[in-house]
């Protein structure tokens, strides 16, 4: 070998590995999305759980960052599922509360997160609670995701409702399979088994995919009632069967992190642990806990703040928190953002915070307020840096004395009501005493923003 032929082998050698190291620092990152029902904050060790262990959701929070002021903009199942996929408002989408069988749901207009990075060459998935529409076209198989299971609305939507059995009846709960019935009518059996086939398909995909980016959803029908866990944990606390479930959950976290790191592509995935809202205390010990005021169905912070994780080795510092406020409205934008995706052609109304999720210093969120209703109502509004929270007047459900138990259901008293009321929400995160005789010029200030917020998406018969 002469000297220009060993100059020219070293210098494709060098083209070679230069082009390995620009593919591999261009590779778009994978999304995994694990999305949570009904769970409370202080369901999880790093959250305040101090009664079961949860050592893979622990792991996950020490491998990434845990968030602390993590918003839903509405704490019930469709309203804040829509929000978390479409990047809207549930002012903008129409879509509130919980939807039934054979609901209409997200309006096919407004581009989910699944079709977004489809079109961007990314392989979809989800494995779990839709609850986003229960018509052919906003089934999830036809708004962007090329592999699916799961059920298509809310697990206690069925004929062993504890309340309306006779009413939720009328509808066979069936599970889906790629757009296909593949059970026709869910029976407790079946309960038992959906985080543990959520699990098995999303580990599966994962391991199928590793080569290509994809975007994972994984939103589980548990913790939501009626309660139900595979064999394998049935009793395996002796702590109640909620957190038997909550143990499978955990389990399920630890092997979608396990899978990712399995086949060498850890690095490079952004995980999302959250949930679509605070827990459903009317079930008494067959719900979560929460440290702050009210749950479920309400618009203070025991409804709407979920307890969050976010890990990408890539681009995140590990074992980290932060007090800084975000909205599953900014998830769409800001994934886009570091995936190098555009995002779509129509308004939304999240935005890219990265800067504050990096914990860049000095980043200020984009948002001038975050907004939240209850139904159709818009009832509180929060600065975008979560400093302060103004409750416009409205009525609000809170538990009497009658407490659930066991699958059964307590009772609500609706007619509790708050007036107009400012929160300092460093100070004061438990919602409990009211500033604004303190403060009128920072109300003032939140009331410009809620008339803007009202004459943008509501009219004066829905608010």
């Amino acid at each position: 070998m002469n000297l220009n032929q060993l100059f020219f082998i070293i210098v494709l050698a060098l083209f070679a590995s230069a082009c390995t190291n620009n593919t591999q620092e261009t590779k778009k990152p994978n999304v995994v999305i694990i999305f949570l029902d009904d769970s409370g904050y202080s369901d999880f060790v790093p959250f305040g759980q101090t009664n079961i262990e949860t050592p893979n959701v622990q792991k996950l929070a020490e491998e990434g960052v845990i968030f602390k002021n993590f918003y839903v903009p509405q704490a019930v199942c469709s309203a804040s599922r829509s929000a978390l996929i479409s990047g809207c408002y549930p002012g903008r989408t129409k879509v509130f509360s919980a939807h039934g069988p054979s609901d209409r749901g997200l309006e096919t207009t407004f581009p989910t997160i699944g079709e977004v990075f489809k079109n961007a060459g990314y392989k979809t998935a989800l494995f779990g609670k839709w609850h986003c529409g229960d018509q052919p076209e906003t089934r999830p198989h036809n708004r962007g995701f090329d592999e699916t299971c799961g059920l298509m609305y809310s697990n206690d939507m069925w004929k062993n409702h504890p309340e309306s059995p006779d009413y939720w009846g009328q509808w066979p709960l069936r599970y889906w399979e790629n757009g296909k019935v593949t059970i026709e009518d869910v029976d407790s059996t079946d309960q038992k088994m959906l985080t543990k086939w959520y699990t098995e398909h999303a580990v599966n995909f994962i391991t199928k995919h590793k080569d290509e980016p994809f975007l994972l959803y994984v939103p589980h029908a548990m913790s939501h009632v009626p309660l139900f866990c595979s064999p394998e944990f049935d009793g395996i606390t002796g702590k109640g069967l909620y957190a038997d479930v909550l143990t499978e959950l955990d389990w399920s976290v630890g092997q979608i992190n396990q899978a990712l790191k399995n086949n060498g592509i850890d690095d490079n995935t952004i995980v999302i642990f959250s949930s679509d809202n605070g827990p459903w205390i009317a079930y008494g010990n067959h719900a979560g806990t929460t440290p702050f005021r009210e749950a479920k169905g309400t618009t203070f912070d025991g409804g709407t703040r979920s307890a969050t994780i976010i890990k990408y080795p890539a681009g995140l510092e590990a074992n980290r928190q932060s007090s800084r406020a975000v909205m599953t409205i900014d998830l769409l934008p800001t994934l886009c953002e570091v995936a190098g995706i555009p995002l779509p052609a129509t308004e939304i109304d999240g935005k890219n915070v990265w800067d504050v999720i990096s914990g860049k210093p000095n980043a200020r969120n984009p948002h001038d307020y975050y907004a939240f209703t209850n139904d159709r109502e818009f009832q509180a509004i929060m600065s975008g840096d979560g400093k302060w929270k103004l409750h416009l007047p409205h009525n609000y459900r809170t538990m009497t004395d009658i407490k659930g138990k066991d699958g059964m259901p307590g009772k609500y008293d609706y007619s509790a009501r708050i007036e107009l009321s400012l929160f300092d929400m460093e100070n004061d995160p438990y919602e409990t005493t009211n500033v604004i005789l303190k403060h009128p010029e920072i109300a003032e200030k939140l009331l410009a923003y809620a008339e803007v917020h009202k004459k943008k998406f509501f009219s004066e018969n829905e608010n």
